[in-house]
């Protein structure tokens, strides 16, 4: 597919919808081509799902607009998910999803297999959000669609520090800046910024870290009940594996918080020698190279043990670059 345009004809309704716990890159691209679609295609009916987006993504533009919750039987014409890896992670609106008219994914994890009726995975490009971009005609990216774009860009390149930036993106991370929104604040205010609590909670756990492999591996951990002391959930996370990541000589950094009892979120962070992709897909997640997560079963201690042993695995293979 070159363009987004070659499969609207003849569609009236259109949903789209992120996966679990959507980050900004989710967000940016769910909302970028729903902007896109009110904005040049007003006779196409279209709903966008997300799974309660955080506050700090409040400046793009309709995100009151937004549904939190599926609404219903429907069936749509055409059914898009922005930034999804996996069906078994699309949030709130599966079943939409299954009983679409045309489904299309649009994509950039290198774990993605297909399982739209229509693919569209870019697993070299930086983020879902760039991949958008590239199916939409540049002259109609006005400062509204820009903003969502841009938000997811910084996101998933880690504000252009990332392996996966490339000169294509931050051409095109010109370009979008042309359309002139405040850039400066969008990285500060959703990606940088943090609460007084949260800034608490990230110090409480590059306190209580532990150093794993000869000081290879970085390991930073949050138990429920200490969650419940602070009053954070896992949107209040966010920014401690990549500070874990930045420890000097690590390789690897791994956060992970509990959900409920024997069960945790996992994220991971790699220097470059350590693909923990592999390791988050062994583990039934996703992701890339260099940022990838996964949910699992068990103690704290046998969660960090498992994937130690595969981080292990990899840096006893893997030359040294």
């Amino acid at each position: 597919m070159n363009k987004i345009a070659e499969i609207l004809d003849g569609v009236k309704t259109m949903g789209i919808a992120g996966h679990i716990r959507p980050d900004g890159d989710c967000v940016g691209s769910c909302m970028a081509l729903y902007l896109y679609i009110k904005e040049y295609y007003p006779e196409i009916q279209a709903d966008v799902y997300l799974d309660h987006p955080k506050p700090v993504f409040g400046y793009i533009d309709c995100m009151d607009e937004v549904k939190m919750e599926a609404e219903g039987e429907k069936e749509y014409d055409l059914f898009v998910t922005c930034d999804v890896s996996d069906k078994k992670r699309l949030a709130l609106a599966g079943d939409y999803f299954d009983h679409a008219k045309q489904t299309l994914c649009i994509d950039h994890h290198v774990s993605n297999q297909g399982f739209a009726q229509i693919n569209h995975v870019m697993g070299d490009i930086s983020s879902a959000c760039e991949v958008l971009y590239g199916l939409m005609e540049p002259e109609k990216v006005n400062c509204t669609v820009a903003k969502a774009i841009y938000t997811g860009m910084i996101h998933d390149t880690g504000v252009f520090q990332y392996s996966s930036t490339t000169p294509e993106t931050m051409r095109i991370a010109g370009e979008l800046m042309k359309t002139g929104f405040n850039f400066s604040k969008i990285i500060d205010e959703s990606f940088y910024q943090k609460t007084y609590i949260q800034n608490q909670v990230m110090g409480r756990v590059l306190a209580e870290s532990i150093m794993l492999l000869d000081g290879k591996c970085v390991v930073g951990y949050m138990k429920k009940r200490d969650m419940d002391f602070y009053g954070v959930d896992g949107k209040d996370l966010d920014g401690i594996v990549s500070q874990l990541r930045l420890t000097e000589g690590v390789e690897v950094a791994m956060f992970l918080y509990e959900l409920e009892t024997q069960s945790f979120k996992v994220s991971l962070r790699s220097n470059g020698r350590v693909d923990v992709s592999d390791i988050a897909v062994f583990f039934g997640g996703g992701g890339h190279m260099r940022a990838a997560g996964c949910d699992l079963h068990g103690s704290m201690y046998d969660v960090i043990n498992n994937i130690t042993a595969q981080i292990e695995k990899q840096m006893l293979t893997e030359p040294v670059s």
